[in-house]
């Protein structure tokens, strides 16, 4: 098989979790091209993968908001024609939602998907083949094992989400040690106390690692700014675009942050990452970068700032 599409959209851990698929597929298929389709705001990651050849944005997020536009048509029969102009030797939508199952259907090519019981929505009849998935798996594993049944390859030995990136050099920070807090995420559920960043920050301050604090909504913003002021040194940046993110935490020493895309980008990116856990299991979608990464706390039990605390100084002595 030669020519590969990957259908994975959003949201921005989703995309970082079917990075190691790329990897695997270039593995055992050398001579392949990877065509992957995704929302326009991650382009930029997947853009950072060797492998990716050709990456199809979408923007079925901004479209919601203006689906009766003549503009938002316009667009829509462009992504279209530039979907339709290549036929495919598997395309294969991992994310197993109607709208994946959608793109997937309207490609050219054999479609291949998940069973009736393994997605999260029946979509079977979507496809011309389904697979069978366990759901004890992470959703890593799940991503691999989906397209190794597809394309007829075993799952290789260890994960390699495939992506790198320079340390990016920003007038408003010195040249010094630093370490990212990603404290934000759009459900509250996730979010750990003030009090906890505000102590885990001073710790770090006392260890001579100055702490960054990015933000991308009003209302994040106004959270760094306050932490900031708790934290002796913290930096509050302007907003970042994701580019300017994914350098900035290429550079950090070290990253702590809640369940959110960003920490998940920043376990990929191979920087030592403690991911923050107080809602959801990271058993099943937690950090999964081997021995640069920890998870802790889990549902219903958030984390100490002494654990999160001694996991980053686990990882930065690794």
């Amino acid at each position: 098989m030669n020519a590969i599409l990957l259908v994975k959209t959003s949201s921005l851990g989703d995309v970082i979790h079917n990075l190691p698929v790329a990897s695997d597929i270039r593995a055992a298929i050398p001579a392949s091209r990877i065509d992957w389709v995704v929302e326009e705001s991650f382009a930029s990651v997947l853009r950072l993968h060797p492998a990716v050849s050709g990456v199809l944005p979408v923007a079925i997020r901004r479209w919601r908001t203006t689906l009766l536009t003549r503009a938002t048509r316009r667009e829509m029969g462009r992504f279209l024609r530039e979907l339709r102009a290549q036929t495919y030797d598997a395309v294969i939508d991992t994310q197993g939602l109607l709208k994946s199952a959608l793109i997937a259907r309207s490609a050219r090519g054999p479609r291949y998907g998940l069973d009736w019981k393994s997605a999260r929505e029946p979509l079977a009849l979507f496809y011309d083949r389904t697979f069978s998935v366990s759901w004890a798996l992470h959703a890593v594993e799940r991503n691999r094992a989906l397209v190794a049944g597809a394309l007829g390859y075993p799952v290789p030995n260890g994960v390699d989400y495939g992506i790198r990136a320079p340390a990016g050099i920003f007038p408003w920070l010195a040249a010094e040690p630093y370490i990212v807090l990603l404290h934000a995420t759009s459900q509250q559920r996730k979010l750990w106390s003030d009090a906890s960043w505000a102590e885990l920050g001073r710790v770090q301050a006392a260890r001579g690692r100055r702490c960054v604090l990015p933000w991308h909504s009003s209302g994040e913003r106004a959270r760094s700014e306050r932490l900031s002021q708790q934290i002796p040194g913290a930096i509050v940046p302007p907003e970042l675009a994701l580019g300017d993110v994914t350098r900035l935490i290429a550079g950090a020493a070290a990253v702590a942050g809640v369940d959110t895309g960003i920490t998940h980008l920043a376990a990929a990116l191979g920087v030592p990452t403690v991911g923050i856990y107080r809602a959801t299991d990271p058993a099943a979608t937690g950090l999964y970068a081997g021995a640069r990464a920890l998870n802790v706390g889990t549902v219903d039990s958030a984390p100490s700032v002494h654990a999160v605390s001694a996991g980053l100084e686990r990882l930065l002595g690794n």
